[in-house]
């Protein structure tokens, strides 16, 4: 049998959301799958709602375009009020703790709130909240491995950037250990 893993990712520009999609993307390329990678965000950038659609895949991909997902990494509320609905039966929805006001509310879902950006602030690096979250998700989806995750990154960030690797690393290992313990909600 096939597998496929449709993913959204979704949040406020600045917070990782397109950076995470392709390192998620680029690692399950180094892994040999078929991958698709599709940005989605507002002319503001930075601030604005930005979105991705990852799909990881055994076989071809026969399109990008998707409208319902196996996992959903939702950053902020509004990408929340956008794509709650969108998760399919029996999927999986992670969201960052401190930018959500209204939780989601399914009972045909798994859900697992993580707090990326108080767990990146513990490492005093919030931009690797995203990697919080990432960590989480590949722990309770093993689709792809952590350590591939960190390989691509090495090949993804410009030399002048690898002294961010060991944080990120840090920040996955973090997110890993919270899936760990975290109970659905």
């Amino acid at each position: 049998m096939t597998k496929e893993h449709e993913i959204i990712i979704a949040g406020f520009g600045g917070q990782g959301v397109l950076s995470m999609g392709r390192l998620i993307a680029y690692a399950g390329m180094i892994e040999g799958k078929e991958v698709s990678w599709m940005p989605s965000y507002g002319p503001e950038m930075r601030g604005g709602t930005a979105n991705c659609i990852v799909i990881i895949s055994d076989k071809r991909i026969s399109s990008p375009i998707i409208t319902r997902f196996d996992t959903a990494l939702i950053l902020n509320q509004p990408s929340l009020d956008k794509f709650e609905k969108s998760v399919k039966p029996g999927g999986l929805l992670i969201y960052e703790t401190s930018t959500i006001i209204h939780p989601p509310t399914r009972t045909d879902i798994e859900i697992l709130a993580i707090p990326g950006i108080e767990e990146a602030d513990k490492l005093q690096a919030k931009q690797v909240a995203n990697m919080v979250i990432a960590g989480a998700f590949l722990t309770k989806r093993p689709i792809l491995k952590l350590e591939t995750l960190i390989d691509a990154l090495k090949k993804a960030l410009p030399p002048r950037r690898h002294n961010l690797i060991p944080i990120n690393e840090q920040a996955l290992n973090r997110g890993k250990e919270l899936a760990k313990v975290a109970e659905f909600v």
